[in-house]
């Protein structure tokens, strides 16, 4: 009986033994992250959470991030497709943004350049004012915004971001011609809560996680925010109830190095996939309010496409692309 209780606690240590050295030979190396914006924003934010996440997973023995802001993400992608051409360990965290920013700028290299991961979450923007500012809710803005459209000086991300597009929507909505709006981009969540905290913007937007710390402490006023219906636990009204029909939301996920194979990809996809079903990655979705929104492979791929065109007739219909 002894015996056997000894050969049954060796057989089930060395089945445990041999799980964590499978774990382990199937993890990737040292994955690195190219993350299109400066560090603080949501890109910033979702690489860095992701990549946690999938060491946490022992889907990756290692991690590093490398910051390149500029021009929507667009600059950070030359960078990683030049860079990374068959490396089945880099990833590049991508969404929305980077999307108008190719739609408006028609860079030489897109994200037609990469391979297709994984979408990961959406998130929704908030219009943010300091704290001693005399605006109180959007109905000041708007009014203010239809008396001299140039006075009223917005801050968000690059132009062509959905930050940019929210902006002229409400514009539009407003009967103020988009093309007129005075619209102030920044290369990350951390320089545009700078220039919000500082006044030196009227009203500043982007997702609700990076002004989140600022609205909670009182350094910010949140004024709307560009969901259908209030976030979770949120007490911020929406445009719509604010009487302004405008209604957007952005989505953020990774692509792979261009060149690498099917079974690299699927290695890639599968890390990522097991990141998203920790703990931590829990944690950063419901901390930052993210709706989490998984797809993979060519599902994902033509949701990019169908994303580009939407996004082109979007940006066509307020004025910011012809």
């Amino acid at each position: 009986m002894l015996t056997g209780s000894r050969t049954t606690f060796r057989n089930t240590m060395l089945a445990a033994s041999l799980l964590v050295l499978a774990s382990s030979a199937s993890a990737l190396d040292n994955v690195k992250f190219m993350i299109g914006a400066n560090p603080g924003g949501g890109f910033d934010q979702t690489g860095r959470g992701l990549g946690k996440a999938m060491v946490d997973a022992g889907a990756a023995k290692s991690v590093q991030f490398e910051n390149k802001g500029g021009a929507g993400g667009t600059i950070g992608l030359a960078q990683f497709v030049n860079a990374s051409k068959g490396d089945p360990n880099a990833i590049i965290v991508t969404g929305a943004v980077m999307i108008g920013a190719i739609v408006q700028n028609k860079p030489p290299v897109t994200l037609s350049n990469a391979t297709p991961i994984a979408r990961l979450f959406y998130e929704y923007n908030v219009f943010v004012v300091p704290a001693n500012s005399p605006m109180k809710n959007m109905a000041d803005v708007v009014a203010a915004l239809k008396k001299d459209p140039g006075a009223v000086k917005w801050g968000g991300g690059s132009r062509g971001s959905v930050d940019h597009i929210a902006v002229a929507m409400i514009a539009k909505d407003a009967g103020v011609d988009p093309s007129k709006i005075n619209y102030v981009p920044f290369q990350g969540g951390g320089e545009a809560s700078a220039a919000i905290l500082g006044g030196h913007v009227t009203v500043g937007t982007s997702g609700y996680s990076e002004m989140q710390q600022f609205i909670k402490s009182g350094k910010m006023r949140a004024l709307a925010v560009t969901a259908g219906t209030r976030l979770p636990g949120e007490s911020v009204p929406t445009l719509k109830e604010q009487s302004i029909n405008v209604e957007i939301g952005n989505w953020r996920g990774v692509y792979g190095a261009p060149g690498i194979t099917a079974d690299q990809r699927k290695a890639l996809t599968d890390a990522v996939v097991a990141a998203t079903k920790q703990k931590s990655w829990a944690d950063s979705l419901s901390g930052n309010d993210w709706f989490p929104s998984l797809l993979t492979g060519d599902d994902f791929a033509k949701f990019v496409d169908a994303e580009h065109k939407r996004i082109e007739e979007s940006m066509k219909a307020v004025g910011l692309v012809k």
